[in-house]
């Protein structure tokens, strides 16, 4: 038994749980308070919300990422034990446990609610995308690892948001399954999140999203997990595809090796999702006989980003932040052969999915965070040098770290992606975006489109927030680079 001290302090255990979401009069809402149901399907019962453009013929997008909810003081070491009650009960440890949960850490937590709240004060977006390391974890308890998302759902649902979420490296881990956490996401009717590719090796959150025009009247949706074939049924084709991938990583959920070490899990977009991603887009194309322009969402970005970061990044040019230099990209510290040897800087397993993205018409941009000091856009086009894949103008985007957990000190906030229904009509795959900061600025705004990497544009100021009460002697790492 957890004891009664600590059950207060933790979301989703005790009587006390300060993980729900709150109005300003500090009531849950009714109608936004977590349901029964824990597949992905009860979102679509409960909040049935199919993606549209507004009346004027935009939709805007906000992009929160690295929000790390959940850390605390003593890390991994302690947190990580499988039966987190029997160390309880070693009274030895108990204080020392205990003083864990101090203020750091919930205080983390709430300045991010902070983030959000700013933000979202100030934009007006249609859908919010959560884009990986919702959770820290690895040092989170088993028994509530999951029911942090009821906390970062908290803004969301009192403004009757929807969102969609991928998941991160730190979302998968000893202590928390990207299941579970998907799971405890749809308990909430705003959330949108799916999963459509089956298997261990897929990871989770595979799935894609449609967003129809205003004056689409046909029924239904998108499809289920595990049901893509209702948007079949739509009387009008979607005007924009929204993807989402798991790039995994982390650790296997409860696993060990035989030495007792956790089970690592591959940190890319695995090949059956690919081909999922391939087939899933071809039928579309048929079935509306159209090139839909899409977006595409991955935590972890890909060997090209790398390769585009090591030509050159602009600071007027690819305007943000360049501070995580080398970046940190999918299979990375992986061997060819697939093992995880500390002898090999990079396994090339995502050279399928790049070569999926170069070849998708009409994708007008992949944004990925993990690196939580970058937040530029580069246009991938031909063969950049250390690559087998030639880009075909698709935009590789970072957005902002939005959270005070994890690694480094700049500014939070989320990019914000708008597009216009006209424009894409027109066959211009193009998107404004621009990054907001939660002290209300804006940065970083630039126009995707045809000249984006000639086009000129003020340079993002490299500006820092710190947490005072915040310790930032202990936090989680950021990733490991070659």
């Amino acid at each position: 038994m957890l004891p009664a001290a600590l059950l207060l302090m933790l979301p989703g255990l005790g009587g006390v749980s300060f993980a729900s979401p709150v109005r300003r009069d500090g009531r849950v809402p009714k109608t936004y308070r977590p349901g029964k149901g824990n597949s992905s399907s009860s979102s679509s019962s409960n909040f049935n919300r199919r993606l549209s453009f507004n009346r004027d013929g935009t939709f805007q997008i906000s992009i929160f990422e690295d929000l790390h909810f959940g850390e605390s003081k003593l890390g991994a070491s302690l947190f990580s034990h499988a039966h987190t009650p029997s160390i309880l009960a070693r009274k030895p440890r108990l204080t020392c446990l205990t003083d864990a949960w101090d203020q750091w850490g919930p205080q983390q937590d709430i300045n991010s609610l902070k983030v959000m709240d700013a933000v979202l004060d100030s934009e007006k977006p249609d859908l919010m995308v959560l884009n990986g390391d919702l959770i820290t974890g690895e040092n989170t308890y088993r028994e509530n690892s999951t029911a942090y998302m009821d906390r970062i759902a908290g803004p969301l649902v009192s403004r009757g948001l929807p969102w969609a979420s991928t998941y991160g490296n730190h979302d998968h881990n000893f202590n928390i399954s990207g299941a579970g956490l998907l799971a405890r996401e749809n308990r909430w009717p705003n959330s949108l999140t799916r999963s459509m590719v089956a298997g261990r090796n897929a990871g989770v959150t595979n799935y894609y999203l449609a967003v129809y025009g205003a004056d689409c009247d046909g029924g239904g949706d998108e499809g289920d997990e595990g049901d893509e074939e209702d948007e079949e049924d739509e009387e009008c084709a979607p005007e924009l595809l929204l993807w989402f991938f798991d790039s995994r990583g982390g650790f296997y959920f409860g696993e060990r090796n035989a030495d007792g070490s956790h089970v690592g899990q591959p940190d890319w977009v695995d090949a059956s999702v690919v081909r999922w991603f391939e087939a899933t887009g071809a039928r579309l194309r048929r079935r509306f006989n159209r090139v839909m322009p899409s977006l595409a969402f991955v935590h972890i970005p890909t060997n090209a980003s790398l390769a585009l970061q090591t030509e050159h990044v602009d600071a007027h040019r690819q305007p943000g932040v360049n501070d995580d230099v080398p970046l940190a990209r999918q299979a990375q510290g992986w061997c060819g052969d697939g093992s995880n040897r500390k002898d090999c800087s990079y396994g090339g397993q995502d050279v399928p999915f790049m070569q999926a993205v170069a070849a998708t018409p009409g994708l007008i941009g992949v944004f990925s965070g993990h690196d939580h000091g970058a937040t530029w856009c580069s246009r991938w086009d031909g063969l950049v040098p250390g690559m087998s894949v030639a880009g075909t103008g698709v935009n590789l985007c970072f957005g902002q770290h939005s959270g005070y957990g994890g690694y480094g000190n700049w500014i939070r906030g989320a990019r914000q992606l708008r597009l216009s229904a006209d424009v894409l009509r027109r066959r211009r795959w193009e998107a404004e975006t621009w990054i907001r900061t939660e002290t209300g600025g804006v940065v970083g705004s630039v126009s995707l489109n045809a000249t984006y990497g000639r086009d000129r544009y003020p340079a993002t100021p490299n500006d820092k927030t710190y947490c005072p009460t915040c310790n930032y002697t202990i936090v989680t790492p950021g990733p490991t680079r070659s």
